[in-house]
């Protein structure tokens, strides 16, 4: 009797749905979605446009981090900069991935070369952002904060050259030969009809 309950609470574990991994740029999401976790059901482009902000501010973070712990002068001294370091090279991995899904998404639908070199030229500007969150010698607090905040409004303006591109090479639906052979009725003539 004293097993009942035990085995009755296996059963129904048995019957406990599991959580299904959507997969966003390649990338599986939402909830285990590090790289691009505001791209949700989006394309690889949009997982990529969303990773070169969400990752840059992961190690912005980390910096901020260093900078509390240790302060500006010594956040860069000996191994204090090793968190950002490591974040530097994690998030190029990460990257790495979303970036190489995104430039296949633009070859596979002949998107045209602007919006590739575009994607090209976010991804490297996205590269010189990360190694300038360091803290430059004698730089001022409001400076620095001034320096690292900039890339944001940079990576945005780049995303959308690069969108206003894809909008504007996206070919219009084409009408079927049979949709433009039928002649369209107008509702006052079916009216006159009846």
């Amino acid at each position: 009797m004293r097993y009942v309950p035990a085995a009755l609470l296996f059963v129904l574990s048995l019957y406990v749905p599991v959580a299904k991994s959507v997969t966003i740029g390649g990338n599986p999401g939402p909830e285990h979605n590090y790289v691009c976790p505001h791209a949700d059901g989006q394309t690889a482009v949009e997982c990529f446009f969303d990773a070169v902000q969400h990752l840059y501010t992961m190690c912005r973070n980390v910096k901020s981090i260093e900078v509390i712990e240790f302060g500006y002068e010594k956040s860069v001294e000996g191994t204090n900069g090793a968190k950002s370091e490591s974040c530097l090279d994690k998030q190029k991995a990460n990257i790495a991935q979303a970036y190489q899904a995104a430039l296949k998404q633009l070859r596979q639908l002949k998107q045209s070369k602007p919006a590739i070199e575009g994607l090209q030229a976010l991804h490297e500007m996205w590269l010189a952002a990360m190694t300038q969150l360091r803290w430059r010698d004698g730089e001022p607090d409001d400076q620095y904060k001034a320096r690292v905040a900039k890339p944001y409004d940079d990576f945005n303006e780049r995303i959308a050259a690069i969108r206003s591109v894809l909008v504007t090479e996206t070919p219009a639906p084409k009408a079927t030969l049979a949709e433009s052979n039928t002649r369209k009725i107008p509702p006052s003539a079916k009216a006159k009809s009846n």
